[in-house]
């Protein structure tokens, strides 16, 4: 049997909505946001921390392919996507993580 290597990428980022007056604005925006990446890069984004702030979001995001080329390069997509919306973004944290394909 081929062994067959994948690759996790990481991205936690801070968000702020200066125009958000509650928290269903904020849950209205990261619908959208999620829907958005989910839709361009195939990502799973969970908001993970300032659940209780309505203008702050800590949201991380991963996404999964073959290679560290192509995982690097949907983690550029995915910051480019974050920087082109009406809110302020700031990377907080990368990370690529290789996944062996041995079985047991």
């Amino acid at each position: 049997m081929r062994r067959a290597d994948g690759y996790v990428g990481i991205l936690a980022a801070d968000i702020h909505f200066p125009e958000n007056g509650s928290l269903k604005d904020k849950r209205q925006n990261l619908r959208s946001l999620k829907a958005g990446l989910a839709r361009q890069l195939g990502a799973s984004v969970a908001e993970v921390g300032y659940h209780d702030l309505w203008q702050r979001s800590r949201i991380i995001l991963s996404l999964c392919s073959r290679s560290d080329q192509e995982t690097q390069r949907a983690l550029d997509m995915a910051i480019r996507y974050l920087e082109r919306r009406d809110y302020q973004f700031s990377a907080v944290r990368r990370e690529i993580i290789k996944v062996d394909g041995e079985g047991d």
